[in-house]
């Protein structure tokens, strides 16, 4: 037991990483990198396949190809989606509905502004960091603004329908300006 600690003791660390090292011991571990290699393409393959199936996960491709294909931008049509129920508000003969349907709007615009990287607690601010140049209707923005907050904050406020179209009308030209809604 002796003579077998003393000649571990006497082998190196550079002597274990020789023989790491070399061919021989190469040529030993080869069979099982191979099947290693074989089992961890076959797992991922697998998994791959799995995940490829789910409906949701085709959905997502399909939509990603199709915006891709038709050089949309991303998100667009989940946009228009919304901003066909925004704007089919006002078919209603409801002043609650043509509120709601500016505020919707408004908070439509904030969070594609958000995702373009238009930082801000509110639209203002975001508002604040475009010129004319990215948004020709800025001004106008900033007014349908204001009547959003007199919506919001005085519940007297009254809304005609014919304002509403106009305030729709400015948040459209604003989202085609800036290319997030499909075509």
């Amino acid at each position: 037991m002796n003579q077998l600690f003393n000649a571990l003791n006497s082998i190196g660390l550079d002597d274990i990483i020789f023989y790491l090292t070399s061919s021989e011991f190469q040529k030993i571990l080869l069979p099982f990198q191979i099947v290693s290699l074989i089992i961890s393409s076959a797992l991922l393959g697998i998994i791959i396949f799995t995940i490829s199936r789910t409906h949701y996960f085709q959905w997502l491709v399909y939509q990603d190809w199709m915006h891709f294909v038709s050089m949309g931008s991303i998100g667009a049509k989940k946009l228009t989606k919304q901003w066909n129920k925004v704007t089919g508000r006002l078919n209603t003969a409801s002043e609650a509905e043509y509120k709601l349907a500016i505020i919707e709007a408004e908070d439509m615009l904030s969070d594609s502004l958000k995702k373009m990287g238009y930082d801000g607690q509110t639209l203002e601010e975001k508002l604040g960091k475009l010129t004319s140049v990215t948004l020709p209707n800025v001004q106008q923005v900033h007014e349908i603004h204001r009547l959003r907050n007199n919506i919001v904050h005085d519940p007297d406020y009254r809304l005609s329908l014919d304002e509403a179209k106009r305030a729709l009308d400015v948040y459209n030209q604003a989202f085609r300006d800036l290319q997030i809604l499909a075509e």
